[in-house]
């Protein structure tokens, strides 16, 4: 069978370096190894246990676009893609590390003190602490601003209440983000971002794992914080009230990062489908002998073709800092739209065989469905976009 990789015939873009190449690899031989085996255990069990995160930073794959003097490799946004490429090429697209790689530790690395940079950067790395960002709430998804969660300055501490959902990461996270208010009175601008340390903290409770249609093997919870207490030195940047434009300033990566890993799971259900089409027979012939086959992985594999053109130019744009937020909200509307679509298509193709979950289609299916929703829904992407006209 092609490799996934491969399926798409282009050369290497720019920006997949020698090194992050062999990043990608070692990626590739890590998740086929030490999680597929195991992945359908991770997915009853609702969750990639806390060794194979270990695992992961032992290997070099947690952090890798942190600077050495953090415990990172000292790489960038590239490798990190190269991770998540590797993720879904191999098909455990469960295991939360694009999210605590490429979203939860370059906020600390952007915002956070000297300090907090050697305090938690380097743990991050190692998998002693898996990072999460708790922005959900039961009454507040991609409006950001309507957030109710509070954090009441007490002395040199800030006691924290509120409720979170949807958070991925949520039952093993112990360094969490939280998006809170430090001043409700001053809407998007009273808005700050703070970091418990939940294994330091009393009144931090999690709820359930939430039962999810598709990347069972993520955990994604309730998170509870009950008069939660922790040192005012846990903010993230100089003064509060930077939150909202801390989270502006970092969504088009989280979205750059959600069409890495719909370019992924084309590719990779494309490799898949081609293989299959060719070994099965109905009438007689081929399925990839019928004319309609043909015509359907012709129509895929050229939009798939664009769709990656596309993605690799705003990961060459945004490693030089000219990603801006309109482009990177047409990344994540379109993949994960024509993500949605090519699983849905070679589903299809399997016939009845594509509705088994023995069969990876089936659970790409499930799994892609949730592309088009979380890091801000396509809606939301849309009327992003419209306002750049």
């Amino acid at each position: 069978m092609t490799t996934p990789a491969a399926i798409l015939d282009l050369p290497p873009a720019a920006w997949r370096s020698e090194d992050v190449g062999m990043l990608y690899d070692m990626a590739h031989r890590f998740m086929s190894e030490e999680i597929l085996p195991r992945y359908d255990e991770f997915e009853d069990n609702g969750m990639v246990d806390r060794a194979s995160w270990r695992k992961a930073g032992a290997a070099g794959l947690l952090c890798a676009s942190m600077p050495e003097e953090y415990g990172g490799a000292g790489g960038s946004f590239a490798h990190d893609a190269a991770i998540i490429e590797a993720i879904g090429h191999v098909g455990v697209d469960g295991f939360g590390l694009g999210l605590h790689n490429a979203i939860v530790a370059p906020y600390i690395l952007r915002y956070g003190s000297e300090e907090q940079k050697r305090k938690w950067l380097p743990r991050l790395a190692t998998g002693e602490l898996i990072g999460a960002i708790a922005m959900t709430e039961p009454g507040a998804g991609s409006d950001l601003q309507g957030v109710r969660t509070r954090a009441e300055k007490d002395g040199n501490r800030y006691r924290i209440n509120g409720q979170k959902t949807f958070i991925t990461n949520g039952q093993l996270a112990n360094l969490i983000i939280v998006v809170t208010k430090t001043d409700p009175e001053k809407g998007a601008k009273g808005t700050s971002l703070v970091v418990v340390e939940t294994d330091e903290v009393e009144g931090f409770e999690r709820g359930r794992n939430l039962d999810k249609i598709g990347m069972k093997a993520n955990d994604t919870s309730e998170l509870f914080f009950n008069d939660v207490r922790v040192p005012t030195a846990n903010l993230l940047g100089s003064e509060e009230g930077q939150g909202f434009v801390q989270l502006m300033e970092q969504l088009p990566q989280e979205r750059l990062m959600v069409g890495t890993s719909a370019v992924a799971m084309v590719e990779r259900a494309l490799a898949l489908t081609i293989a299959y089409v060719k070994e099965r027979k109905a009438f007689g012939q081929r399925i990839a002998d019928f004319q309609n086959t043909q015509f359907k992985l012709a129509e895929l594999k050229t939009e798939a073709t664009i769709g990656k053109v596309f993605h690799d130019d705003c990961v060459a744009r945004h490693l030089k800092s000219g990603l801006d937020p309109a482009t990177a909200s047409m990344a994540k509307y379109w993949l994960s739209e024509l993500q949605g679509k090519v699983v849905d298509e070679c589903l299809q193709l399997f016939g009845g065989y594509g509705y088994m979950n023995e069969y990876p289609i089936a659970r790409m299916y499930r799994d892609a469905r949730v592309q088009r929703i979380y890091g801000g829904t396509n809606e939301i992407m849309k009327l992003l976009i419209a306002r750049s006209l």
